[in-house]
This record gives C-alpha cells, structure tokens and sequence, in this order.
C-alpha cells in the first residue's frame, strides 16, 4: 500500500471545522513537497486538544484512495 508522510500544524478551531463537516478534504504537502489531499474524517483518528501537530504518514490504496493514518514522531 502506497504511503506518504506529512506534517500537520492544525489548530483545534481548524479541527472542528474539518469535524463539523464545514470542511470536507484537508490540503497539505509532503515531505518531499508533493501536494496531497486526504478526508478531513481522517482527522478524527488523531485530533488531540490542541488540533493536530506532528508528522504523520498516510496510506493510500493503488488508485489512490485513503485507507489510513498514524503519527510518526511523539508529542513533547
């Protein structure tokens, strides 16, 4: 399953727009500068407090289609 990691700097009222549904995709870049595009329901899975800080990787089925998400490094 194809992957790809990014950093995310959401704020928590960014968060709850996203979960809301006001917002339906997040936008970010990859680490190595692509743009990717992924359902802001994903979010849900690792919103803390404070939003969603950290580096994350994302997996994609091969037509490209999220499956999931998990952080990669640890919050201080």
């Amino acid at each position: 399953m194809p992957s790809i990691d990014v950093v995310l700097e959401l704020s928590a009222e960014t968060c709850l727009a996203h979960y809301e549904g006001r917002v339906g995709q997040v936008m970010a870049r990859s680490l190595d500068g692509r743009r990717v595009v992924f359902p802001a329901e994903a979010l849900r899975r690792v919103v803390a407090r404070d939003g969603v800080h950290g580096t994350y990787r994302l997996w994609f089925t091969p037509q490209g289609r999220f499956q999931a998400i998990a952080r990669l490094d640890r919050q201080s």
